[in-house]
């Protein structure tokens, strides 16, 4: 099983970055996808999440509005489109698969956003 983050990076605030994640070792059409971010010296928080089809995805307040999840069930990603960052977003961002009501769960070695002008 692999789960692979990629395109962090410095972004002046008001900026944009795209994260992708790419999954593979898994039936990934089966999982939910979601992505956590975690700054120094917080927990781990929930940024968002999409449902194994695509059909549903919800956010954490706090990036509503700015941050959209989406994935391609034929190339087994997973996308994270951030705009309007903001210092606070900063963060070491990772993907997440889970099959529900199963409880497997993959993680990924994380991607660092920092939001600094």
């Amino acid at each position: 099983v692999q789960v692979a983050e990629s395109g962090g990076g410095l972004v002046q605030p008001g900026g944009s970055l795209r994260l992708s994640c790419a999954a593979s070792g898994f039936t990934f059409s089966s999982y939910m996808m979601r992505w956590y971010r975690q700054a120094p010296g917080k927990g781990r928080e929930l940024v968002a999440a999409i449902s194994s089809t695509g059909g549903h995805s919800n956010y954490a307040d706090s990036v509503k509005g700015r941050f959209t999840i989406s994935r391609d069930n034929a190339k087994n990603t997973v996308d994270l489109q951030m705009n309007s960052l903001r210092p606070e977003d900063t963060a070491v961002y990772y993907c997440n698969a889970y099959l529900v009501g199963y409880g497997y769960d993959y993680w990924g070695q994380g991607t660092q956003v920092t939001v600094s002008s």
